[in-house]
Formats: structure tokens, C-alpha cells, sequence
């Protein structure tokens, strides 16, 4: 699972939408509004952000990655992967089938 977060609705469901499309995430969900607290540049900021989960593969990570900081309005945005250790059998390989590359 990776995490970003946007600075609005319509470019999180934009972003969630795209990375569904290009077969880099079999889901994606967007969650939100959360409030983010954070250092930038020195200074404590509060934002309004939205939160994307996205369930992908380890083998797209870095077409992932790729895609997102080519598509992302943030300067330095989160990008956070975290490793699936357990789940459902159907459910993960349906992610594998859903993030697999295509040729």
C-alpha cells in the first residue's frame, strides 16, 4: 500500500482515477478531508489535505512513483509505502492481476 496526500478533492479523485487507469493501482481510495500538520521551509503549517490509499504491487513502485511526481502539484509530495504482510488470498492476488504489466 502507498500513501500521498493533495490539496483538494477534485485532484485526489483525478490522481486516484489516473493511477487506476494506467494499471498502476488495482484501488485506490480517497479519504478526507484530513487535517495535516507539518514542517515547511522552517514554519509549522495546517492544511486541509486529502489522503490516497492506493493498493498496488511492489514490482509498479517505481512507474508508481513516476507517475506521481509527474502528476502531483506538491513540490516534495508524500509518497509512503508500507508492505501487505497478511490479507486475503483472493483479494491480493487480485491485486497482482488488476497492477500487472501490460504489454
Amino acid at each position: 500500500m502507498v500513501f500521498t496526500t493533495l490539496d483538494s478533492a477534485d485532484a485526489a479523485e483525478d490522481l486516484a482515477r489516473s493511477l487506476v487507469t494506467e494499471g498502476l493501482a488495482a484501488c485506490v481510495q480517497v479519504v478526507g478531508p484530513v487535517r495535516s500538520v507539518y514542517r515547511w521551509r522552517g514554519e509549522v503549517c495546517v492544511d486541509q489535505e486529502w489522503q490516497l490509499v492506493i493498493k498496488t504491487a511492489e514490482e509498479r513502485m517505481e512507474a508508481l512513483t513516476k507517475h506521481v511526481r509527474a502528476h502531483h502539484s506538491y513540490e516534495v509530495p508524500e509518497l509512503v509505502a508500507v508492505p501487505i504482510t497478511a490479507g486475503s488470498a483472493d483479494y491480493l492476488d487480485w491485486i497482482s492481476e488488476q497492477v500487472s504489466p501490460r504489454g
